[in-house]
């Protein structure tokens, strides 16, 4: 329980975030006891929120009530366990582990960042210090979900991000390796016929990508690596 007002609850899914309200002014959302949520779910009033972190359950409820000196506390659960007997009997069974965090004074972007420091701790580096990042994004709401090698063996660097926060997002995509070109691809890491032109090798900046996204948009692109025989 928090002391917060919250008229809805937002909480992750895949690329993006959904909200729900907190009061039960229907039938459908007094049954709405339990909700999903992938690595965080927030709550918020004007100038102050809450996030509630989790590494390994997506079951939420969220809901409110009115104290007797007139506040309003916003009680936010999570469903360590579910235990169905169908299809599989023994499921959920025996000894379990949970990390969940409380997040206080927190913003949807700090929401995101704190829940994927949770998930994705950092690995400590043996000897020779921390080596440079892939890739690295400077533009609020700009989040990179994925890097990887191209499936084909061609060597290209496949980046996928997205719109976090459910609002326009500018910035620029920055490469810790020579960047020879750029291509916005499908989910099968082949270039579109049409390129985009929200996307682009910076003119000034040669291993540097401007990127322009619209609302929880999401784009996989494909960088080729310069310098190679």
């Amino acid at each position: 329980p928090v002391d917060v007002r919250a008229d809805h609850s937002s909480a992750e899914i895949q690329f993006g975030h959904v909200k729900r309200p907190t009061h039960t002014n229907t039938s459908w959302e007094a049954a709405r006891f339990e909700v999903y949520g992938h690595r965080w779910v927030h709550i918020g009033e004007p100038g102050y929120g809450v996030a509630v972190l989790n590494d390994s359950t997506y079951g939420h409820d969220v809901s409110r009530t009115t104290r007797d000196d007139g506040g309003t506390t916003t009680t936010v659960r999570l469903s360590l366990v579910r235990a169905p007997r169908v299809p599989d009997p023994e499921a959920d069974q025996g000894a379990h582990r949970f990390t969940y965090s409380l997040l206080p004074g927190a913003s949807v972007a700090d929401a995101v960042a704190e829940g994927y420091a949770l998930n994705l701790p950092l690995r400590v580096a043996a000897s020779g210090g921390a080596p440079d990042p892939v890739v690295s994004v400077d533009g609020d709401g700009l989040t990179v979900e994925a890097v990887k090698l191209a499936d084909d063996g061609s060597g290209d660097v496949v980046v996928r991000l997205y719109e976090s926060l459910g609002g326009r997002a500018a910035g620029t995509l920055r490469t810790g390796f020579p960047l020879a070109g750029v291509q916005v691809t499908d989910l099968l890491e082949r270039p579109l016929s049409e390129q985009p032109d929200q996307v682009g090798q910076s003119a000034d900046d040669g291993d540097a990508v401007r990127v322009a996204l619209r609302p929880f948009q999401i784009v996989t692109l494909r960088l080729a690596v310069g310098g190679r025989s």
